[in-house]
């Protein structure tokens, strides 16, 4: 992800934009110094174009937690509901986002496969929640270290404007340790 490597000084810790000699070690508190969601969509549409330009959107993000909301309006089907290829998309990205948020720029989330179960359309926005726990955090830093990459999977509940549970994702990742040496 060449967002990620922009924002990464030679020290390999987090950097503003505004001083690329700046140390953010706490992505967390980088979003709040940086206008909050706003930075992170625009980081992300700057990495895939195609994301702000199908109305994605991250909405929430804290440890171990993210949530991200697609628009129906210009992501409809010829029924008038949401477009199966931007449910793709509402349950994709976010998975990298909270990987890199949780696991840091030194881990980078590559994603293996993907299915979805369509439950019901969907009329309105659509959003999605993942998470992550921080014991399974650990481990996969700790798989990672070890070996250099590491497997998990993140399971996506995605709901319409009303709450309707309309579709449920399944994506199987692959975390890489940058700059890994076997030992």
């Amino acid at each position: 992800m060449a967002f990620i490597d922009n924002l990464i000084g030679a020290t390999g810790h987090w950097v503003s934009e505004s001083n690329p000699g700046a140390r953010i070690t706490q992505p967390l508190a980088w979003l709040r110094k940086t206008s909050g969601y706003a930075a992170v969509n625009r980081i992300i549409g700057l990495s895939i174009p195609f994301a702000p330009r199908n109305r994605f959107s991250v909405e929430e993000i804290r440890p171990g937690f993210v949530k991200a909301r697609i628009r129906l309006k210009g992501n409809k089907n010829h029924f008038g509901s949401l477009y199966a290829g931007a449910y793709f998309l509402v349950a994709e990205i976010p998975g990298g986002v909270l990987t890199l948020f949780d696991l840091g720029p030194a881990y980078t989330p590559i994603l293996k496969e993907m299915t979805l179960q369509f439950l019901q359309p969907a009329n309105s926005d659509v959003f999605v929640e993942f998470s992550l726990d921080a014991a399974t955090v650990e481990a996969i830093k700790a798989e990672a270290d070890a070996t250099g990459r590491a497997a998990f999977e993140l399971e996506g509940t995605l709901y319409d404007s009303d709450g309707h549970h309309v579709a449920t994702s399944m994506a199987h990742y692959r975390v890489r340790k940058k700059g890994f040496q076997a030992q």
